[in-house]
Formats: C-alpha cells, structure tokens, sequence
C-alpha cells in the first residue's frame, strides 16, 4: 500500500507536550480532510472513547508556546477556542469515530510515524547511555592518567643535592 501522506509531513505535525507526543486537533483534521469543528463534534459525541490518556484540551500557555515554535500554527494566536491534543492511541480511536476509509488509511500511518519516533527516541537513550558510560570511563582514566604525568614530571626534576655547609660542624 502506497502512503497516503509522507511520514515526513506527519513527524513534523507531532509535539512533545506534558511528557506525552501529542498531534492537535487542526493538523489531524487537515491530514483527514474534514474541518476542526466536524473532528471536534465527532469527539465530543463520543467522548466516552477519549480518556485523559487518548485526548486533553490544551492550556492557554501551551497553546501560546506552540504557536511561538511553529510558524504554521500563527493563525491559532488569536483564537478564543484551545485545541485539542490527541496522543497515539487518540489518533487510533479518531478513525473509528470518522468512520471513512481515508480516515482509517491515515491513521495507520499516523500511528506508524508516532511508532517510528518512539524507536528513534529508544535508539537515542541508548546512545545516551553509551556515551554517559564512555565518559565515566574516560574520567577514570584522566585521573589515572594525571597521576601517571605526576609521577614523570617528579622523576623528571633533578633531585636536590643537600647543600655542602661551610664552617665548623659538631
């Protein structure tokens, strides 16, 4: 099956907010070909399908901070309404909820771009970890390192000769 959209496109339109990866109410129902207000009637008519988990409103300050670090979104700036943020398992349960086949096509490669960041994101942490533990590593071995260097440069300087005395000695 061809992708109906580039993953591409999709990645960019997913957020990290309150920990979770989230894609907002007016990007799904571009990427769905429906206007916002039908998506959000659809989800309020079946609101028992959406838990704090698959959907939440967004904040004032969340939806101001999006719009800052988004350039697409600057026509959100000035709305009364705030968006809807949908996690991954939102984005599954909205193609139920639209019951259309392009609805259902589009979800499967929403769903599979969000799988794709999580993979990415695993593949991060462990590189993370790999590189935390390669420094810890490196640490150890400056420390072990310097004293080695201190020891040379003591058998490098000259040992002081004690000074012969002049005079009478008891």
């Amino acid at each position: 099956m061809k992708s109906v959209i580039p993953q591409e496109t999709i990645e960019q339109k997913i957020f990290l907010i309150r920990r979770h990866k989230i894609m907002i109410d007016r990007d799904l129902a571009r990427l769905y070909g429906v206007e916002t207000k039908y998506l959000n009637r659809q989800v309020r008519r079946n609101i028992g399908r959406f838990p704090e988990e698959f959907m939440f409103k967004l904040t004032r300050e969340e939806k101001d901070e999006l719009v800052t670090i988004c350039h697409r979104l600057k026509t959100m700036k000035h709305s009364s309404t705030l968006p809807y943020a949908f996690t991954e398992h939102g984005v599954a349960m909205l193609a139920s909820v639209l019951k259309s086949e392009k609805a259902v096509k589009i979800s499967i490669v929403i769903i599979k771009a969000f799988v794709r960041l999580r993979q990415i994101l695993s593949t991060h942490k462990e590189l993370a970890h790999k590189l935390s533990q390669l420094e810890r590593k490196i640490e150890k071995h400056d420390v072990e390192i310097k004293a080695i260097f201190d020891a040379i440069r003591e058998l490098m300087t000259p040992p002081k000769k004690p000074r012969k005395r002049i005079g009478f000695y008891k």
